[in-house]
């Protein structure tokens, strides 16, 4: 066996084994210190383990360090159903209720166990607390949103929104129709009507028509209308520039992700009187920095490269990697949830450099901390190859569509390693079926 290196020694001196004791989560919350964004990520949307953990280092920074909200990788009015319930201010009588707005593909991201005990831990204990979500896909359901606020507030209004609106009808309810319509110019696009809708939305709802509501229904509708409102002008945008290209839409959605966050800070600023705290949900792919990999060369941003560019050192970024095991994941866009065998890490990645790490430590899971300067060890500075698994996960074709070049410790600023993992449980409705080895195809999402 051969002796380990100087930058070896170090990783290992910075990894702490994850147990029931919690002491690698109190180091992991002295590391994160007084940051106001601490990012939470994953290298699969389907992995039991990553919601656990992220679950429970999400509790302890409500708990123990005031965080105010927790934003998540995922639409925005299906979210908003989740912070009502949380809120005690909705319809729903249990958080699995709260979740059944998680119609689209894929529900089981966060249709889950995992994410229905999360939720009810807030609803129980922090019902102060915000869920919300930060994607983009949701554009006729935020069309239903801003119409169903303006019926109340101003009908004359509402029906000037319907006729702008209106111009998605031609186009049917499929996304992919407007994409291939106004995106190859054989139709008008919709960017006008979006964009001047907004703009008289928020004419609107700061003039006489919320006089009426008290002080905290007004900011919350205001909030309401003017995220759905921005989100509509986001995903038309996204739409029309599908055939641009990857990295168009990719750079699109990342930086939508991020001005909501940045949203949803001011926001929250505004009403508490301070600062805000808050904790982000999303893939390592998103919330890792762009800058250190292979797709950052590229031209891809991400959300965790912008805060980090917006928020120095406020903000604060741990990713998550696995080494193998079982994933709850489609194989095909659109397809039924099945729980896959992960296959073991490939040779030159970090998570087979990790997996021997742990193996010689004789642990299974750890944290990797930065030192006082808030630097990762040497060792994960060194580009190696990266995993990353979306709803759709294809192991034959894994080279090519899951795996990336990175440098994990210019990426996070902090790493939890769980070498063996678990396919995470869908509630009854998109019970997986048993572990499958589908055929060849496109890459993944994310």
């Amino acid at each position: 066996m051969r002796d380990r290196t100087a930058e070896e020694d170090e990783l290992v001196a910075a990894a702490v084994p994850l147990d029931a004791s919690g002491h690698a989560y109190d180091r992991l919350l002295a590391a994160i210190g007084d940051a106001r964004f601490v990012l939470l990520g994953e290298a699969t949307h389907g992995t039991h383990e990553f919601y656990r953990e992220r679950a429970i280092i999400t509790e302890r920074l409500i708990s123990t360090m005031g965080f105010d909200a927790v934003a998540v990788e995922a639409d925005w009015p299906d979210a908003r159903r989740v912070h009502r319930f949380v809120r005690g201010r909705g319809p729903d009588a249990s958080a699995e209720d709260a979740l059944a707005a998680f119609e689209r593909f894929p529900g089981w991201m966060w249709r889950n166990r995992d994410t229905r005990d999360f939720v009810g831990w807030l609803k129980q204990n922090a019902p102060h607390v915000g869920f919300y979500g930060l994607d983009l896909y949701s554009l006729h359901a935020s069309i239903d949103v801003v119409l169903g606020y303006l019926d109340r507030l101003d009908p004359e209004a509402a029906s000037r929104a319907r006729a702008r609106y209106g111009c998605f009808e031609h186009f049917g309810p499929d996304t992919e129709t407007y994409a291939y319509g106004a995106g190859l110019g054989l139709a008008p696009s919709c960017e006008k009507e979006v964009t001047q809708q907004l703009l008289d939305m928020r004419d609107l709802m700061h003039g006489r028509a919320l006089a009426q509501e008290s002080d905290e229904d007004r900011e919350d509708m205001l909030f309401e209308i003017e995220m759905n409102g921005r989100l509509i002008r986001a995903a038309e945008e996204y739409y029309r520039s599908m055939l641009r290209g990857s990295t168009v839409t990719w750079n699109l959605r990342d930086r939508h992700m991020a001005d909501t966050i940045a949203a949803i800070a001011q926001h929250l600023d505004r009403v508490l009187g301070r600062p805000c705290k808050i904790v982000v949900w999303e893939h390592n792919s998103h919330l890792g920095d762009a800058r250190a990999t292979e797709m950052g060369a590229h031209g891809e941003l991400s959300v965790g490269q912008i805060v980090r560019e917006r928020h120095g050192s406020d903000a604060f970024i741990v990713g998550f990697t696995t080494y193998d095991g079982l994933v709850t994941a489609a194989p095909d866009w659109g397809a039924s949830p099945a729980r896959i065998a992960v296959r073991p890490a490939t040779a030159n990645s970090h998570e087979l450099f990790l997996h021997f790490m742990v193996e010689g430590l004789g642990v299974e899971d750890v944290v990797i901390l930065p030192d006082a300067d808030r630097r990762l060890p040497d060792a994960l500075r060194t580009e190696r190859l990266e995993r990353a698994i979306g709803v759709v996960y294809r192991p034959q074709t894994e080279r090519t569509s899951h795996w990336f070049r990175a440098r994990l410790a210019d990426q996070f600023d902090a790493l939890v390693h769980l070498d063996r993992t678990s396919a995470v449980e869908p509630l009854a409705r998109d019970e997986p079926r048993e572990a499958v080895d589908p055929p060849d195809t496109y890459p993944s999402s994310l």
